[in-house]
């Protein structure tokens, strides 16, 4: 049993120790003092009279998982113009397009809410080795979700084109590295810090709602 579990724990550091290797974690870097970068293109977002904040983000990225009590945090206190979408991206890793694919499945299921941070928790804390369809479904099914429904939306066409697309999204965003913020489609939250890229993106909330006001009040306007 002791074997079995160190032979475990050895693959799961093996494969965390290869992503690290070839992956982009941690903050958007500030450049000359700016909270903020403009995107070349605006991207469409999904949440129409709404400002999106969009996070790319991995349940194997240490960062992220760093981030993830952060950003609910940050979100509960958010006025109700603002609304936040998450895409699970891998950065070309393996393993990761497995825990992407993870995330719109548990989606699909319904036991996001319930297994969304206790996933990172598994990963980082416990160093669980979940890198394929098998562990995860068995480990959703011991946490009280719906291994069958998991494993049905894991393998669906859904949830693999869903993955294919969050990572195409990754250079129309610029995005360099994760966990990223992005608001309104068109602002790139910078920041040395995980506290500092919520400050920024806090910034570029702002002008989207300065922006908007003053459109709307143009509207209103007689010509």
């Amino acid at each position: 049993m002791l074997l079995r579990t160190f032979a475990s724990r050895l693959v799961y550091l093996c494969a965390v120790l290869g992503l690290m290797a070839g992956a982009s974690f941690g903050a958007q870097p500030a450049q000359a003092g700016e909270p903020y970068r403009e995107l070349a293109t605006p991207q469409p977002t999904l949440s129409p009279g709404k400002i999106e904040v969009l996070e790319f983000f991995s349940y194997g990225c240490p960062h992220c998982n760093e981030f993830y009590p952060l950003l609910n945090a940050w979100l509960a206190k958010q006025p109700r113009d603002v609304v936040l979408r998450r895409e699970a991206v891998s950065l070309g890793h393996a393993q990761w397009v497995n825990l992407a694919r993870a995330y719109y499945a548990l989606k699909v299921s319904g036991d996001l809410p319930q297994l969304d941070g206790a996933l990172f928790h598994a990963l980082h804390e416990e160093q669980l080795p979940l890198v394929d369809e098998q562990s995860l479904a068995d480990w959703v099914g011991k946490k009280g979700g719906d291994a069958g429904k998991f494993t049905a939306a894991y393998t669906s066409f859904g949830v693999n084109n869903q993955t294919v697309q969050s990572d195409a999204m990754v250079p129309k965003y610029t995005v360099e590295g994760i966990p990223a913020l992005i608001i309104d489609g068109r602002y790139l939250a910078l920041g040395e810090t995980h506290e500092e890229m919520l400050a920024n993106a806090d910034k570029a909330i702002a002008v989207t709602r300065a922006a908007r006001k003053a459109a709307a009040a143009k509207a209103l306007k007689p010509q």
